[in-house]
């Protein structure tokens, strides 16, 4: 079933239980469906990576603001980010955890052959792409930047 398919089965559901939460994230994602298939040279279907690809832009905005409500104590914004992130998150792919991260990224280190933290970008563009939708891209840096400092 396509993300789309499936996000409206969900807001019907959220809508007869009468969860505010789960339909104000499900809208968002569904209106972000909507302008992603209608954009400029856009072929009118999302495949499955582009689906990945935009849910992790709606869940990275979610932490984004996270932060910066938590930093200016704006905590009943926060839990709303909160909540939204947590229903994002159900229909974004398995996130890797930290030590399967290091390990994928140990491999390509060495298979890149990099040496030194002169090397991140040669690094970093075979991680973003092996990685995607697998880890988040903050994570991804700080870990091979970790590893290339040693």
């Amino acid at each position: 079933m396509s993300l789309e398919l499936n996000i409206n089965a969900e807001i019907k559901a959220a809508m007869l239980g009468k969860k505010e939460a789960d339909l104000r994230a499900l809208r968002a994602i569904k209106a972000a469906i909507l302008v992603a298939k209608t954009a400029e040279g856009a072929s009118g279907d999302l495949s499955e990576a582009e689906e990945s690809k935009l849910l992790q832009k709606l869940a990275k905005q979610r932490k984004d603001s996270l932060e910066i409500f938590r930093t200016q104590n704006r905590e009943d914004l926060a839990v709303k980010e909160e909540e939204e992130l947590a229903v994002i998150e159900r229909f974004l792919p398995k996130q890797m955890d930290e030590a399967e991260l290091r390990t994928a990224i140990t491999d390509i280190i060495a298979s890149t052959g990099a040496s030194s933290p002169a090397d991140m970008g040669k690094v970093m563009g075979v991680a973003t792409k092996q990685l995607a939708g697998k880890a988040d891209g903050k994570a991804i840096s700080a870990l091979v930047k970790e590893l290339l400092t040693k």
